[in-house]
């Protein structure tokens, strides 16, 4: 199985917000077709039709407020 499948159902199952690594994170939303822009510390993820999606890097992974945020949108998804 592919890393961003192993982090997708990791996200999916919410019991491990805290320890998702920032970068499978982001590689995740790029494979299901964000875009990612930089502000700072802030990383915005942009795809169309979806709310943008503001990440952090905290000590190598996402915060877990910021994780349950990309849960909730990816739920509204369908992809592949």
């Amino acid at each position: 199985m592919s890393n961003w499948r192993k982090t997708l159902e990791k996200l999916m199952v919410g019991q491990s917000d805290a320890s998702i690594d920032f970068d499978d994170l982001s590689n995740l939303l790029a494979r299901v077709g964000y875009t990612r822009s930089q502000n700072g510390s802030h990383n915005i993820f942009r795809k169309p039709g979806s709310d943008l999606i503001n990440l952090q890097n905290s000590g190598g992974k996402a915060k877990p407020y910021q994780v349950c945020q990309v849960r909730d949108q990816l739920k509204k998804q369908t992809f592949t």
